[in-house]
């Protein structure tokens, strides 16, 4: 079945070629199975990956494109099987919406690693139909994949934790980068470093944000809650700091050396990277072996991690600084997003931006 010959109307906007200009369009979604949810769409953070997408700097876009996969809306319909959620309840929507449920990836709980994983966008169904994301007034999913999204964290500043917050958060859960009074370093504060740096701090970490903008000192400090501040390109700031952090969360998508940061590490010292550069970095082997150090990467986390994430968001009153916007400014965000201009990421108001479209 085509994606525009299902029964439900749906309307958002989509990127048809790789210029990544994002317009309005309209396609159709299926109908509420047994097992669905469907979801009116309230908000939706607008992730690099979608700019990524967008543009197919990934090479495997599959146009027209619905962006957007860190959706928080309302539950209008269930399915006759669908016990966990009502209509009028709040819900949460990320990065996955299907996976076989069945191998033994699915089993522990990690179904963002199953073979058969179905992404919210730019992905095939179980249908074998292209999924379209929340840059759009509705979504169906089922229910396996849908969160519960707290009622003490605000829908708009929390859209961005589906994304960006289970990024860091399952990385440093897996990789024991918790333990109070220890040494995280965070580079990069953009979407998910300024999460990273508040997940730290909530953990009882000490807390070093290293950069190469110094203008970006003052608020990593006094509004994110950072212990210090580190100038990537200082080479005396970074001979100073060398050896003295346990953990590094690499949140930079752009080519970057590693070796400076592996210098950073104490012995037992774990760098895990979450950005995705679109080329192969330049791993030295050498201070690995000589610091029995580990470089580690993830991708988000499985759908009760992510549900544990927005629990313990609630718990410490933890959300991502955002600018919320309305559909029609989607393009220039894309091109702010591209220079790194937001702090520290745009949120889509879909809800009101397409009640007049």
């Amino acid at each position: 079945m085509a994606e525009d010959e299902y029964p439900q109307k749906a309307f958002g906007w989509a990127a048809r070629d790789t210029s990544g200009f994002l317009s309005p369009f309209k396609f159709s979604r299926r109908e509420n199975n047994d097992d669905d949810v469907t979801v009116k769409v309230l908000y939706c953070g607008v992730c690099h990956s979608d700019l990524h997408t967008v543009k197919n700097e990934w090479g495997f876009t599959m146009y027209p494109i619905v962006p957007g996969h860190e959706i928080v809306g309302v539950v209008t319909k269930t399915g006759k099987n669908v016990e966990k959620f009502k209509i009028g309840d709040r819900v949460g929507v990320g990065v996955i919406v299907g996976s076989c449920k069945t191998c033994e990836i699915c089993q522990q709980d990690l179904e963002n690693y199953c073979p058969k994983m179905v992404f919210t966008y730019n992905s095939i169904s179980a249908e074998g139909v292209k999924t379209q994301g929340g840059y759009s007034d509705v979504m169906v999913v089922d229910q396996h994949y849908v969160l519960r999204f707290p009622d003490t964290l605000p829908a708009d500043a929390g859209a961005p934790l589906l994304c960006a917050g289970i990024t860091v958060y399952s990385p440093m859960k897996y990789y024991g980068m918790t333990e109070p009074g220890k040494h995280l370093g965070v580079v990069g504060l953009g979407g998910l470093g300024h999460i990273a740096v508040k997940f730290g701090k909530a953990f009882g970490l000490k807390v070093t944000v290293i950069s190469t903008s110094l203008k970006k000192e003052a608020e990593a400090i006094n509004k994110l809650g950072a212990d210090s501040f580190l100038i990537s390109t200082d080479p005396t700031a970074m001979k100073a700091a060398m050896g003295t952090m346990d953990y590094i969360i690499d949140t930079v998508s752009a080519v970057h050396s590693l070796a400076p940061l592996l210098g950073l590490l104490k012995l037992n010292g774990k760098l895990v990277t979450v950005g995705l550069p679109n080329k192969p970095l330049e791993l030295p082997i050498f201070p690995l072996c000589l610091g029995r150090k580990l470089v580690g990467g993830s991708d988000i986390g499985g759908v009760k991690e992510t549900q544990e994430m927005l629990d313990f968001c609630a718990k410490h009153n933890i959300t991502s600084d955002i600018e919320l916007i309305h559909m029609d400014y989607i393009n220039t965000a894309m091109e702010r997003l591209a220079k790194s201009d937001v702090r520290y990421r745009f949120v889509i108001d879909v809800a009101n931006s397409l009640l007049q479209q």
